[in-house]
């Protein structure tokens, strides 16, 4: 699995022009899923992106997570993240996970970062055309593959 995660002060996501999740200050985290996930990387992502230090202290230096500053979290598929680009300038997208495989890991991966950090969370719909909005706080913006553990 691989995510992409944005400290916001806002963020929504539209679907056929009406606002389906919106979060105030928090990260809005998009995510990718192939075939070779599983729970296991679902897990250990959820504890990263909840336990990221990336939100400010009192000297101004980034030293809380997400639950620290009891923020909101925003989170959207996003299969584009495991684009293949060596060839050409078309992007394969071969090792994203077909739904059977990444529609129950997604669920899996919200529902962690659920119970991680003890409030509901807002998503998007898998699969759906979204549109995105986010006001970016930094800018920081983090970039974890489950792969990478190690």
């Amino acid at each position: 699995m691989r995510v992409v995660v944005q400290r916001v002060n806002q963020a929504s996501v539209e679907i056929e022009h009406q606002i389906k999740s919106s979060i105030g200050l928090g990260l809005l985290v998009l995510v990718g899923i192939e075939e070779a996930d599983t729970t296991v990387d679902s897990e250990w992502l959820a504890g990263k992106v909840t336990g990221l230090r990336i939100f400010d202290d009192e000297n101004g230096v980034m030293n809380r997570s997400v639950t620290d500053v009891d923020g909101e979290i925003l989170v959207v598929s996003q299969f584009t993240l495991h684009a293949m680009t060596k060839k050409g300038n078309r992007p394969s997208y071969i090792k994203a996970a077909k739904h059977e495989t990444a529609i129950p890991l997604y669920e899996h991966f919200c529902n962690e970062l659920s119970l991680k950090l003890g409030k509901e969370i807002q998503t998007g719909t898998f699969a759906a055309d979204m549109k995105v909005a986010l006001v970016n706080d930094g800018p920081v913006t983090i970039w974890i593959d489950s792969k990478n553990k190690e």
